[in-house]
């Protein structure tokens, strides 16, 4: 049996509202698709929803992650970094979120090795640790049953802001992304927060995402 891996490097936005919908937001800005974006979202209902920009993107989220449905929609994210705003759209979704200062987490993420090459160790090494200070983060685990993941985060900073949209309906403020986020293997804290993450992927029978 062979396997590869491939890497992706960029970040994931973590936040819940009030009227109970929780967004994962994923900017890849490096991954074997190209950059994307890619959300996943949860409506107060439980029902799980893949909101994709591309074929090929919603395959390879889909077959990582858990969800009830996936949909191939308009996938867009402006930032301002001066006003500290991220400004996803996708589908229904409208968002603007405030970004904050740096967590006790992020800065403590500083120490930690960057170097892609050993990115899977460490991730393995402090994966018992993060299941202990962020509930609901796994930095090592099996994403399917083809595959391995790791993630190694870099930095991280709270989201101290939200203004959200489904459609028309207003999804409320800002809440906890509590209970944990049931996409399945996830780095995605409790804490409303952005996290810049490198994530590598291992892949049995030498399957390449997207198909090829």
């Amino acid at each position: 049996m062979t396997t590869s891996r491939i890497s992706f490097d960029g970040h994931i936005a973590g936040f819940g509202t009030v009227e109970g919908t929780r967004v994962v937001v994923g900017r890849w800005l490096v991954s074997p698709l190209g950059s994307f974006v890619d959300v996943m979202v949860e409506r107060a209902d439980g029902a799980r929803l893949l909101l994709a920009p591309r074929d090929d993107v919603a395959e390879l989220v889909a077959a990582t992650y858990t969800s009830d449905a996936s949909h191939v929609v308009p996938v867009t994210l402006q930032t301002d970094e001066a006003r500290r705003r991220w400004r996803p759209r996708a589908g229904p979704l409208t968002v603007d979120l405030t970004i904050g200062p740096r967590t006790v987490v992020g800065l403590m993420l500083a120490l930690v090795p960057r170097h892609p090459a050993v990115a899977p160790l460490v991730a393995t090494a402090v994966d018992p640790l993060a299941r202990v200070i962020l509930t609901g983060v796994r930095a090592h685990g099996t994403a399917g049953h083809d595959r391995r993941e790791w993630y190694a985060a870099t930095d991280q900073h709270a989201v101290t802001g939200v203004r959200a949209l489904w459609g028309s309906s207003d999804l409320g403020g800002l809440a906890p992304v509590g209970p944990a986020v049931p996409f399945g293997f996830s780095s995605v804290p409790l804490t409303p927060s952005l996290t810049r993450v490198r994530s590598t992927m291992e892949l049995t029978a030498g399957r390449r995402p997207g198909g090829h």
